[in-house]
């Protein structure tokens, strides 16, 4: 990491998005393997649907926005400044509002997986609520 200050900073982040179901369970909050899994979900999930040409092609749109918000936060970690990971995690907050985007649009496409899909929203909601706090964080530190 560039800066222990900002390590710390991202550490009090997590305290302060106050998972208690995390901490109860003795589990260490790891935003890296969540958003991998998130991508993984996406992947298994989609794997299944019955795909024509119209939808095909939103489908592999959904499979790279999703997948690229855990690329992008893994990136982030290993940023050479503040501020090329300030930009890594501007990224990923606009490839979850992507990742939300076309899962709408399959999720309508295919009605009877609406319900699979109410978790991974959700999901992606933290993500941007996550990914938002960090960002406000680091331009109130300057």
């Amino acid at each position: 990491m560039f800066s222990q200050g900002l390590e710390f900073s991202i550490i009090n982040l997590q305290v302060s998005f106050n998972f208690q179901v995390m901490k109860s369970s003795n589990k260490k909050f790891d935003l890296e393997e969540r958003t991998g899994k998130f991508g993984e979900e996406i992947i298994l999930l989609l794997r299944n649907l019955e795909k024509d040409i119209v939808i095909s092609p939103v489908i592999s749109q959904l499979v790279r926005s999703a997948t690229s918000i855990g690329a992008n936060y893994t990136e982030a970690n290993n940023a050479s400044s503040e501020k090329d990971f300030k930009n890594k995690i501007f990224i990923c907050k606009k490839e979850v509002q992507e990742t939300k985007h076309w899962m709408k649009l399959v999720s309508g496409y295919y009605p009877t997986y609406k319900l699979r899909f109410e978790p991974l929203a959700k999901e992606a909601h933290e993500f941007v609520l996550i990914f938002q706090k960090i960002i406000t964080t680091l331009k109130n530190k300057h």
